[in-house]
């Protein structure tokens, strides 16, 4: 959230033009907003992170932020196989970088609608085995039975959890392949939220280009409808919480950098804040909001 073939088609131009406008505000929040993110991560981890007492510090952002690498890589049972993976919606590929770094063995690809992620990103993965590729990860052009692990770390919100991002994921992977997907997801429908947890709700999508939030117990069934097995659900809410702290301090801290740069905040930085903002608000509704860990095999 604070948390995205070898080739790309002229075809991908005219599927751009006929997705909904969601899409295309999420392709300019990206390419105007993403350089932000390099005051959150100076890895580029386009993500909250994950506590684990001994290994991370709740005052060092980016040793949780790289540990919700880890988990990720832990649970996708690559740490020390060979293979490949692809990273659906992998941002400029933080969480690339890391898994090929942990891993010479490994090779990845990563997808994103963000022609600048695209392109800034591939600059940053030079010398490694990863490249990433402007495409949708509801409908890439990968051959079925591709990739020995798919991850998909705070991007799926952006589809709203819909079925078409994890048909697609179960299409390409190859058989045995595992799917970990690291997100907030919410705990009951929205209409049953308080008055609070439906402003949070409302503002975090808005600001964050989100369609919705898909219930836990919904994408639950429909991982099991669309074949996956072997699917465990974590509730990891109180290990994410305390990069989620650092929010209001990040923030703080780049809209002081900013004025004292050149004076001005851009649009999409201004929509980037709010939604960190809001996202902080969502977590202290734990009744309604929580961070999961989803792991599955095809």
């Amino acid at each position: 959230m604070i948390m995205k073939t070898l080739s790309v088609y002229a075809s991908d131009q005219i599927n751009l033009q006929q997705d909904s406008k969601n899409t295309l505000d999420i392709i300019d929040f990206y390419n105007e907003a993403t350089e932000d993110y390099a005051f959150w991560s100076k890895d580029f981890n386009m993500h909250f992170g994950y506590f684990h007492g001994g290994r991370t510090s709740i005052f060092k952002r980016d040793s949780m932020l790289n540990e919700m690498n880890r988990q990720v890589l832990l649970r996708l049972g690559l740490q020390k196989k060979k293979g490949t993976l692809i990273d659906l919606g992998c941002g400029m590929g933080g969480t690339m970088r890391y898994v090929l770094g942990q891993n010479s063995k490994l090779s990845a690809f990563g997808v994103t609608l963000s022609e600048f992620q695209q392109l800034e990103g591939n600059k940053l993965l030079k010398g490694l085995k990863g490249s990433i590729l402007k495409e949708n990860f509801n409908r890439t052009s990968f051959a079925s039975n591709s990739f020995d692990g798919a991850l998909a770390i705070e991007s799926f919100c952006h589809c709203g959890h819909g079925k078409n991002a994890f048909e697609e994921a179960y299409r390409i992977l190859k058989p045995g392949g595992r799917l970990v997907v690291a997100d907030a997801f919410l705990k009951k429908e929205p209409d049953e939220f308080c008055f609070g947890s439906r402003l949070s709700y409302r503002k975090l999508c808005d600001h964050w280009s989100l369609e919705q939030l898909g219930t836990i117990q919904r994408v639950t069934e429909q991982l099991k409808e669309i074949g996956f097995t072997d699917v465990s659900v974590e509730d990891v809410s109180f290990r994410v919480a305390p990069s989620v702290l650092h929010v209001p301090f990040a923030i703080s801290g780049f809209i002081l950098k900013k004025l004292l740069g050149n004076g001005t905040l851009k649009k999409e930085s201004l929509h980037n804040l709010k939604g960190s903002f809001y996202a902080l608000l969502s977590g202290l509704h734990m009744k309604s909001f929580g961070y999961y860990m989803i792991t599955c095999k095809k």
